[in-house]
């Protein structure tokens, strides 16, 4: 009796380890389905949509430093102008104007910009100007104290020297699309030929690497006060 337990035992064990190896047999099958890869569109979005589309194909292959663009990708694109300047305190006269904005000194948040107009006749003016944006590259307002030298003639006065000032922008939309800025910046401050120059810009693209700008300038002086309205063509880089 007691040889006939011991074998139904013997019997019942080693059926519970074939059923126990089989199910463990299994598992990595499972596992194997689980880990197969999915579909080759995860999104369920139309191949043309995302083929038209470089954010989703950038987001797919990896996602962003969003905050390390924010810091380090300017919003402000550097810019090479052409274009028309028109002198209404001076007879109304026209004349060219050229220059460039914002050309970033490597990845520093220093940027340089120069300038230079003429009417051809008794109105010119020209110089350059070092900026340091105060807050993060690539947001959407920034600050910028100004330092340079500038010299400026009329049909009324000359002056010439140090420019002191600062810059507001805003970006209306990144990488140059479109943007408003307003500068206000004293030549020779503190002398007697003080001139203080206040600027309103406004940009915005045609394209990836064009655009067009204008700006409406006003300069005070002890003898006059003149205005000064351009319209430019933009290269961006």
């Amino acid at each position: 009796m007691k040889n006939f337990e011991f074998k139904y035992w013997i019997a019942l064990v080693s059926l519970s380890l074939l059923t126990l190896g089989s199910g463990w047999a299994g598992i990595p099958e499972v596992l194997a389905q689980t880990e197969s890869p999915g579909p080759a569109n995860p999104l369920d979005l139309n191949p043309s949509i995302q083929n038209s589309s470089p954010v989703l194909q950038r987001w797919q292959k990896s996602v962003p430093d969003v905050q390390g663009e924010i810091r380090h990708d300017p919003s402000f694109r550097p810019r090479f102008r052409l274009g028309y300047r028109y002198f209404p305190s001076s007879s109304d006269t026209s004349g060219l104007a050229l220059g460039v904005e914002d050309l970033f000194l490597g990845r520093s948040p220093v940027t340089l910009s120069a300038n230079y107009e003429t009417n051809f006749r008794d109105q010119q003016s020209g110089g350059g100007d070092l900026q340091y944006y105060v807050l993060p590259l690539g947001g959407y307002v920034n600050v910028t104290p100004l330092v340079g030298y500038r010299y400026l003639q009329t049909d009324n006065y000359n002056t010439q020297g140090l420019n002191l000032g600062a810059k507001l922008a805003v970006a209306l939309s990144r990488d140059g699309a479109a943007d408003l800025s307003f500068k206000q910046s004293f030549i020779s401050p503190g002398s007697d030929n003080e001139v203080g120059i206040s600027t309103f810009s406004v940009g915005y693209a045609l394209s990836q690497h064009w655009r067009i700008a204008t700006d409406l300038q006003q300069q005070n002086s002890r003898a006059q006060k003149d205005h000064r309205l351009g319209i430019y063509l933009e290269w961006m880089p």
